[in-house]
């Protein structure tokens, strides 16, 4: 008996279908008018909440058609207004994170007086107020709108950079990298599920992956960009190159956070028509997102600490972050890349050179396993797992094997890896949540990016000087974080799985 027969001689309720098992989207011509939305539910009946005075139940109009080339144009207009504007934020984010380094090896260190403990607390205090402001901020974001949240802090933050140029005591840097962390916090989980609420689940996985090259770009090139502006523009008019990089970045991060204000969507819910977008194309958009079991209700009835406990008694929410923390603390070992390639035997400018082609390896294995997992839905747990299982036996042989050219390779091996884990984690996570509401749902990507998040504070030990060349404590560790990531996943794929079953042979 076929999923859609069961469930209409069932009169079962379809919304768990994909979030319990990823798998294909079901055709919505055989489904119930009435869709109504459960909680995630680790309880054996799998029975739903509906939370008094939200509108927890959805009307789909039958009646309604629209074409494929229809369909296809509204994607691609959508490509158009969220991808491009996405990337171009998401690059100037990272670049505005991780420039701090760029101006610590560019003469800060010398004008501040920070040494390597003093940098250290200027890193880990970033990321601590990075992750305590992430979950209100998309708190505020589900009630202000993305399309004036996001270029609004985006444009905070990049003010908030462009002053660190200004700084001149160890304790103004602090003060102000605070600043930055608390407006750029809602960045990420503001992504996160904006894409998450206009795409279907079988396009996410290329969405995210386009997402996460902004940030492979940034590290391949972000070191040549603020070399040549260090080194150029040092002393221009009598302002440190360090300085300058700052005032820069900080600039070209506001322009696009203005360009944003024009061109970012708000989420699907919220949209009117304009931007080039009629009305029929944004009831094409809510429908077939509706038929694909995506929620875009606004939650207005769910109070924020009920979204919050919500995800935090979900096993699979619970699984998710533990997966999440293991490949970003895996991750910062693309910090430590050009350490690693001196260790190797290189020097001079060939160290960031060398660091190129590992990026470059990244980003094509980012786009493959993307477009693969779109087309395999219900394998995206299995492919993470077997991602981290790769990415853990490639450490092994970094720790075992010394020769230049093995290690080197190992290293391509494993920052491809361990990059496109990071956005398949991502569109996996934002699938499974994709049934609840705007506000859970954005609490729970929050929650995940979060505490992933939090692994770059130890993750930033992890390769001290004093281990090179062979830096064992490092990749012992993230080998072992590897296999924790690869048994977090391939067990959330088996209990989803198990559960879909269970739930299949309950209801024939």
């Amino acid at each position: 008996m076929s999923w859609n027969n069961k469930l209409l001689n069932n009169k079962f309720n379809f919304n768990n279908l994909y979030s319990l098992g990823e798998m294909e989207r079901t055709s919505s011509e055989s489904m119930k008018p009435r869709i109504s939305h459960l909680e995630d539910s680790d309880s054996k009946n799998l029975g739903g909440i509906e939370y008094e005075g939200s509108s927890n139940i959805i009307e789909l109009d039958e009646e309604f058609t629209y074409t494929e080339q229809e369909e296809r144009q509204l994607v691609r207009k959508l490509d158009y207004f969220l991808l491009i504007t996405i990337f171009w934020m998401y690059l100037l984010s990272y670049m505005d994170r991780t420039n701090v380094g760029n101006a610590y090896k560019s003469g800060m260190d010398v004008d501040l007086d920070i040494d390597s403990s003093k940098y250290s607390i200027v890193l880990i205090v970033f990321f601590i107020f990075y992750v305590i402001f992430e979950v209100p901020a998309n708190l505020v974001m589900v009630k202000v709108g993305a399309s004036r949240f996001v270029p609004a802090i985006m444009c905070a933050w990049g003010v908030s950079t462009g002053l660190t140029a200004l700084v001149n005591s160890y304790a103004q840097l602090i003060g102000l990298r605070v600043v930055t962390a608390f407006f750029e916090a809602g960045f990420a989980p503001a992504i996160l599920l904006i894409l998450s609420s206009w795409y279907r689940k079988n396009e996410q996985s290329k969405r995210f992956s386009a997402y996460i090259s902004a940030a492979i770009l940034s590290g391949a090139f972000g070191g040549l960009i603020a070399g040549l502006i260090t080194q150029h523009l040092h002393n221009s008019h009598g302002i440190a190159g360090w300085r300058w990089l700052f005032i820069i970045e900080g600039a070209a991060t506001v322009a696009i956070g203005i360009i944003g204000f024009f061109t970012l969507l708000p989420l699907p819910q919220h949209m009117k028509p304009s931007k080039g977008f009629t009305e029929r194309q944004i009831k094409i958009a809510m429908v077939r997102l509706k038929r694909d079991n995506v929620d875009n209700d606004s939650g207005d009835g769910i109070s924020p600490l009920q979204a919050l406990l919500g995800n935090v008694k979900s096993a699979r929410v619970l699984m998710l972050i533990v997966g999440y923390m293991v490949i970003v603390g895996s991750s910062t070992l693309s910090y430590f890349y050009p350490t690693l390639v001196a260790g190797l035997g290189y020097s001079g400018s060939m160290i960031q050179y060398m660091t190129i082609p590992i990026y470059a390896a990244a980003f094509v294995c980012n786009l493959v396993v993307a477009f693969f997992s779109d087309r395999n839905m219900h394998l995206r747990g299995y492919i993470l797992s077997g991602l981290l299982c790769f990415a853990g036996v490639f450490s092994v042989v970094v720790v075992t094997c010394y020769g230049y050219t093995v290690r080197y390779a190992m290293l391509c091996l494993m920052a491809s890896a361990l990059w496109a884990a990071n956005a398949l984690a991502l569109s996996y996570a934002a699938s499974t949540l994709a049934d609840k509401d705007s506000k859970t749902r954005g609490v729970g990507l929050a929650l995940i990016n979060a505490l992933g998040n939090l692994a770059q504070i130890y993750g930033a030990y992890l390769f001290p000087s004093t281990d090179s060349p062979k830096y064992i404590k490092g990749f012992g560790v993230i080998t072992g974080m590897c296999f924790l990531g690869c048994a977090t996943y391939f067990l959330s794929a088996v209990y989803t799985n198990r559960r879909l079953r269970k739930f299949d042979l309950e209801n024939i």
